[in-house]
């Protein structure tokens, strides 16, 4: 049971209304793969901590060959490694299920490079604290601030949305959406088998196949490295299409 505790902060709605967002006594574990992430992973969790929301988080490392366990360990989050490398799916289901192990009451998807913001944290979480969702997507595209590769905004994602309508009848305005929350009871029944980047569309025609309630939220997505993100598109695009079509 989420335990309610003291106002932490006003949540300000497009309709220029406010929700209460609570500072709340629940467990909430947030998840964050990497590999070879050593630049940006320390700075990423203590983003996360200065939040001061009372998360927990756990790293799953995928068999960095650079000092990205290092890193994690001049923290307090939580580290587990792979002992070889397995991908990024198999890394949030790992972590997913220590947090399910752990009795987590929700579990956020978060990335290590930087590109996502932890202040929006409350935000993807808000709606299943208030109970108005069990699984809520961050969306690149209800956010101006997105700054999207030309490549991937306009070929890999617009293809993504087209497979994810026409043949599964999803309608989502992200289909690749890496950063995202889910109910503890949500995580404990989605189970995914991809292990590279065919999990985001494994996990999200799961959740519309057990009929969850589903909301998504507005997400800021910071690009860095426009050279590598378009070169590795073709390759995005091909696991995409592996995780629409295979059960």
């Amino acid at each position: 049971m989420i335990k309610l505790v003291k106002p932490a902060f006003l949540l300000p709605l497009t309709n220029h209304k406010f929700i209460q967002i609570y500072k709340y006594n629940m467990n909430v574990y947030i998840v964050i793969p990497t590999y070879n992430e050593e630049g940006t992973v320390r700075e990423v969790i203590n983003s996360i901590k200065n939040e001061d929301l009372n998360y927990n988080i756990v790293v799953v490392d995928d068999n960095s060959s650079d000092n990205t366990v290092a890193r994690v360990q001049e923290t307090d989050a939580a580290v587990l490694r792979h002992i070889i490398n397995r991908g990024q799916g198999a890394a949030l289901r790992t972590g997913t299920e220590y947090a399910i192990m752990k009795g987590a009451e929700a579990v956020v998807h978060f990335d290590a490079d930087e590109q996502f913001l932890a202040s929006e944290i409350k935000e993807v979480i808000a709606p299943i604290i208030n109970n108005r969702a069990d699984m809520v997507f961050g969306s690149r595209f209800l956010s101006k601030q997105s700054n999207i590769p030309w490549f991937k905004r306009n070929v890999i994602l617009l293809l993504a949305r087209l497979v994810n309508r026409w043949f599964f009848n999803i309608r989502l305005s992200d289909p690749q959406a890496g950063f995202r929350a889910m109910s503890g009871a949500v995580a404990r029944k989605i189970n995914w088998r991809q292990d590279r980047m065919a999990h985001c569309s494994e996990i999200m025609h799961q959740a519309f196949a057990e009929k969850l309630r589903i909301e998504e939220v507005p997400i800021t997505v910071i690009y860095r490295d426009f050279g590598q993100k378009f070169f590795g598109g073709l390759k995005i695009l091909k696991e995409m299409f592996i995780g629409a079509f295979t059960k």
